[in-house]
């Protein structure tokens, strides 16, 4: 696979973080990981809201690497043209999906946690609740996993599955884990009034690349690209 997928697939989930369905509820994620006392005033020890927050990406990076690990071992056995022909299809259809979504409002239909389900804390909640993120993909970020997940099982084995999704748990959790670290500051706040105010940008950025990528796997062009 071409390392060029690995900053890609990076950028990628940053991108899903600065969707619209992610990021206006980062406080609703984060109560719901830390206690609504992360919220307050008083705000509670940052060990607590950081190691909650690792938790919480753990969770939906076990089950994220662990989709593309199954879907690539699904896949092994298929020619690589033909490989290339479903993968680079499937990315320019949730390209034009995402992008359609940021256009059409009821394609943005979404299960939204909310912080009357903020109820207590700990470990193994919080790496439930990033489970349960990761089962429950909206329209803004299913399709970006599911490029993901196609630029995955264009390896030629199931270990090359691994890195991109990797990369991709890693730019969704930064985010997550940086805001945890400043809130209750300013600096949060405003950060996420921002990326809020350009999330739909995002999205259509998000959109743009994948049928890029999906036109280049179509046409045996991906590699070439990790050499510019």
């Amino acid at each position: 696979m071409p390392n060029v997928t690995l900053p890609i697939a990076f950028g990628l989930g940053v991108a899903s973080f600065a969707s619209p369905c992610v990021v206006p509820l980062v406080p609703v994620y984060l109560a719901n990981i830390a206690g609504v006392s992360a919220l307050s005033p008083e705000l509670s020890s940052r060990r607590h809201i950081v190691f909650n927050t690792l938790f919480f990406v753990a969770g939906f990076s076990l089950v994220f690497i662990a989709l593309g690990t199954v879907l690539n071992l699904v896949v092994a056995n298929i020619p690589m043209d033909v490989k290339q022909t479903i993968s680079g299809s499937l990315l320019i259809v949730f390209g034009l999906f995402l992008f359609a979504a940021t256009r059409i409002p009821w394609l943005n239909y979404e299960k939204r946690m909310s912080f009357n389900q903020a109820r207590g804390s700990g470990y193994v909640r919080s790496l439930l609740v990033g489970a349960i993120f990761s089962i429950g993909w909206t329209p803004c970020i299913g399709p970006i996993i599911g490029g993901v997940l196609a630029m995955a099982s264009y390896g030629g084995d199931v270990w090359q599955a691994i890195p991109p999704l990797t990369a991709y748990c890693v730019g969704l959790g930064l985010p997550f884990i940086v805001i945890g670290l400043l809130l209750g500051t300013e600096k949060a706040t405003r950060a996420i009034r921002w990326l809020s105010r350009h999330a739909v940008v995002t999205s259509a950025v998000s959109a743009a690349l994948l049928v890029i990528i999906g036109v280049l796997m179509l046409t045996g062009n991906l590699g070439a690209m990790g050499n510019l």
